[in-house]
């Protein structure tokens, strides 16, 4: 695998051949940029653009103007790749706002351990049902400290539309879930993506966040995908790299309204 070859592939499958990923969105490509946008609880944004010194502040006008239309805040997923060099600065101009970055990493599914040893009274159940939805939203909420409404309600339109192209598991220690991720295939492309992965603090460190890479790659390649990609925070990285992931390039999301 070559870093560059995968970023390109994950350019045009996921990005400038983007697909709705939901009931009620749409993805649109309104001259150099490609959006989504959806219901309220979606998630809406620009999912690519390749702009120039001499175009890129009216496209930011004219996404502005959008989702203001919509009445939807949005976000601007920003890659370190992205053109113009200072494409970055012009949307905090613009009155966006940079949360924190993230590292694209992406590596082969098939190459990846599909089974890690889980700690004693540890299994991972499949979520399927409303219920499960709600305890993949609380182990977030304690993981990571957000309010998690909106994924709750994603992951319930997807899994009642179209569950063929999203699975979420449970990790359940002693009947209590203690860790959540979800994966969400692409169907048409090489890619599935890892998301969420998160453990409720008396329980990290104890390899659940690996076990839960390992279910989802074993997941995704029994679909037919080639490739897992995460964007991946700063205390996931270290861990994916030792698993074999490339980093791929940076992203920033940028927010506006809301």
């Amino acid at each position: 695998m070559e870093p560059q070859h995968l970023r390109d592939l994950y350019d045009r499958q996921l990005r400038r051949e983007a697909r709705p990923d939901g009931p009620g969105c749409r993805v649109e490509r309104v001259g150099d940029v490609v959006r989504q946008t959806g219901p309220a609880h979606a998630w809406n944004g620009v999912l690519w653009s390749a702009l120039d010194a001499e175009n890129a502040d009216r496209a930011i006008a004219g996404q502005i103007d959008h989702y203001r239309a919509e009445g939807l805040p949005f976000e601007w997923k920003v890659y370190a790749h992205d053109t113009p060099a200072d494409l970055t600065e012009r949307l905090v101009a613009a009155g966006f706002i940079a949360e924190d970055p993230e590292t694209l990493m992406a590596t082969e599914a098939a190459a990846l351990p599909h089974d890690v040893a889980l700690p004693a009274g540890v299994e991972l159940r499949a979520v399927t049902d409303a219920p499960g939805v709600r305890q993949v939203a609380e182990v977030h909420e304690r993981a990571f400290g957000t309010d998690s409404s909106h994924l709750e309600r994603q992951l319930l339109d997807r899994l009642a539309a179209d569950p063929d192209t999203v699975t979420a598991v449970l990790a359940v220690a002693d009947g209590e879930p203690v860790s959540a991720a979800r994966l969400e295939l692409c169907p048409g492309t090489d890619f599935a993506g890892l998301w969420g992965g998160g453990t409720v603090e008396a329980w990290r460190g104890r390899g659940l966040y690996r076990a839960l890479v390992a279910h989802r790659a074993r997941i995704a390649a029994e679909r037919g995908h080639r490739y897992v990609q995460v964007d991946a925070a700063d205390t996931s990285r270290p861990i994916l790299q030792r698993l074999g992931f490339l980093s791929l390039s940076t992203t920033t999301p940028y927010t506006y309204g809301g």
